[in-house]
């Protein structure tokens, strides 16, 4: 039988019986300006916890390094990072900047902090995650503040306008 809109019971049962969704805060912080490359930067966490220091700085020095190394090729871009702080120990590094007119470009990396170990990019497969509901938060605000720079001049007073434009809040 082919699932039409009539008989949806049999699909998108993947939402554990156990799980509650909590909301979780997007937080803007100073942007990380490379030599030929400019990303805002948002920390993503539950209310009450925070992206430790040391893991921003080592964050932020992961990502200078990939892209000094060429394995993170966004030289001349612009964009955003989202540093998601998922449950209690994972990072997730999301790199997006702006290529092709109208295309979000997207790199993934995650750190796991109970083996202490570095930042390394996420496995790719055919089908696989891109966003989660919370991550959406601040890429919806980045696809708008994108469509108005599209819109515009697209000058160097655009180009501020855009890199000024920072979500901040509940999702």
């Amino acid at each position: 039988m082919t699932v039409t809109l009539d008989n949806l019971a049999a699909v998108g049962n993947v939402v554990d019986g156990g799980y509650q969704h909590v909301t979780k805060v997007i937080i803007p912080r100073p942007a990380l300006a490379l030599p030929d490359t400019y990303l805002k930067w948002y920390d993503l966490h539950r209310a009450d916890q925070t992206v430790r220091a040391e893991v921003d700085a080592e964050a932020r020095e992961f990502v200078r390094a990939e892209t000094a190394a060429g394995r993170l090729p966004i030289s001349g871009d612009l964009g955003f990072v989202i540093d998601h702080l998922s449950g209690e120990h994972i990072h997730l590094l999301l790199v997006f900047t702006w290529r092709g007119n109208n295309e979000m470009w997207e790199s993934v990396y995650y750190k796991d902090l109970r083996d202490g170990g570095p930042f390394q990019l996420a496995p790719q497969g055919t089908h696989r995650g891109a966003i989660c509901v919370w991550e959406f938060g601040a890429v919806a605000h980045e696809h708008l503040a994108w469509t108005r720079y599209l819109r515009s001049a697209r000058d160097e007073a655009a180009k501020r306008e855009y890199a000024e434009s920072l979500y901040a809040g509940e999702i």
